[in-house]
This record gives structure tokens, sequence and C-alpha cells, in this order.
């Protein structure tokens, strides 16, 4: 196994997903993950498509300082999607591994130009832990070890066992020397345990604290979840 040098500086991490599609919403859930203890807020992807930059720029008006990951799945037009995200306040912005190398090092530069770190996302890669290499050798800063929603529910709807990030996130951490985040179908038991595979960014979301199907938050007492999953994953028992 590698070295990770990043595992020795970097706490665990807890961020949201907001996969919502409403900004007042999205907002109103961020508030929560804020009081829970959360420490990074995603503008999830159904939140842009809703929202655009205008979504990531009131998330950056609420909540000045904190970290945003703006989940833009980019496939082609890299450097301008980064440039304009970085701009509306996002920090950290995302690149699919699976697009073209030169997008990739166009996302790279583009966060250098303006100050967004990149996360480098490994979905739907024919090999997993390959795409998590390319990802950290063309210059990103964090591998999204993912495992797509329609993936997941296509396969479990045939009756076949649904593949989860755990299967393979041992084998795509030992390969990088980046920080490696989980994300895909994940419980809540097994978000808070990626950092015993060295995953030390743990992605809170569809189906935890998300209706899945609706893309509405969930009922309950998401203040609580959340509160109860940022003590474990930072050191509680």
């Amino acid at each position: 196994m590698l070295t990770h040098s990043t595992d020795l500086v970097m706490q665990p991490i807890v961020q949201i997903s907001l996969d919502l599609t409403s900004i007042d919403e999205a907002i109103e859930t961020a508030a929560v993950a804020m009081r829970a203890g959360v420490d990074w807020l995603e503008a999830g992807t159904p939140l842009i498509l809703a929202e655009g930059l205008h979504g990531v720029r009131k998330l950056r008006e609420a909540f000045p300082g904190v970290p945003i990951v703006a989940d833009l799945k980019t496939m082609d037009g890299g450097y301008l999607e980064a440039e304009m995200m970085a701009k509306a306040g996002a920090t950290h912005v995302v690149v699919m591994a699976r697009a073209h190398e030169e997008t990739i090092r166009c996302v790279v530069k583009a966060g250098h130009d303006f100050g967004a770190k990149v996360m480098g996302d490994n979905m739907a890669c024919p090999d997993m832990v390959a795409g998590a290499k390319l990802i950290e050798d063309l210059g990103c800063d964090y591998v999204v070890h993912h495992i797509g929603y329609d993936e997941r529910r296509g396969i479990a709807a045939r009756g076949q066992r649904m593949p989860n990030p755990l299967d393979q996130l041992r084998s795509v951490v030992s390969a990088v020397n980046i920080p490696v985040q989980a994300v895909g179908g994940l419980s809540l038991e097994q978000a808070v345990r990626c950092p015993e595979y060295g995953a030390p960014l743990v992605v809170i979301g569809a189906p935890l604290t998300i209706d899945s199907d609706s893309f509405r938050t969930a009922g309950g007492d998401i203040e609580s979840v959340l509160r109860e999953i940022c003590r474990r994953v930072k050191g509680g028992s």
C-alpha cells in the first residue's frame, strides 16, 4: 500500500450533498447541516440544473467561508465551467474521469487560475482504480469514487446485487496519494465507516438525508441524524 501523506494531515470531513431542486430548501437544509456540525456543502447536480450559478451564489451569500462543492460532472468545456462556478463562490468543482484528458487538464488549469480545488469523479470507468489513478496523474486534488444512481437502481431492478463504493474503496485509496471520498448508495453505517477505509471525506446525501426518488429532504429529525453522523465520523464511538 502506498504511503498517504494526506492521511497524516487531513482529519475526517463531513460533506452534505444538497440534491434538491429548490435553492430555498437547499439553504434551509444547509443551515440545519451547519448547526449539526457538517463541514462542507455540496451544490448537487439536481440543484445546479435547477438553479445554476444563481444557486451557488445564494449558498455563498448564506454561508460565507464554508467550502462549497459544485457537482458539475463536467465532460466538456472544462475551463469555462470551472471558472464560472469558482467566480460564483464554489471552492471545489467536479470533473469526470471519463471526459477527455484535455478537459480534465482544462478544469485543473482553471482551478489553479481561480483558486478552486478539483475533484475527479471515476463514475462509469471500466476500471475504477485506473480511473482514480488517471485523475491524480492529471492534477486533480481529490478522487470521488462513485457508483451512479441509475447504475445501482438498474442492476438491482434486474435482481442482481447492487454495486457499492466500498467494494473497491480500499483498492482506490491504495492506488492514489490524494484524498478519496466514496459516494453512491451508501447506508448511514457504511458512510460513517469510510475513514476506516482511508477515505476521510464522508458525503451524506441520498438516501441518508434526502429522498432519493423525489430529490426532496427526507422526513424526520434530520438535524439529530446529521449531528450523530458528525460525532461518529469525527472520532465519537
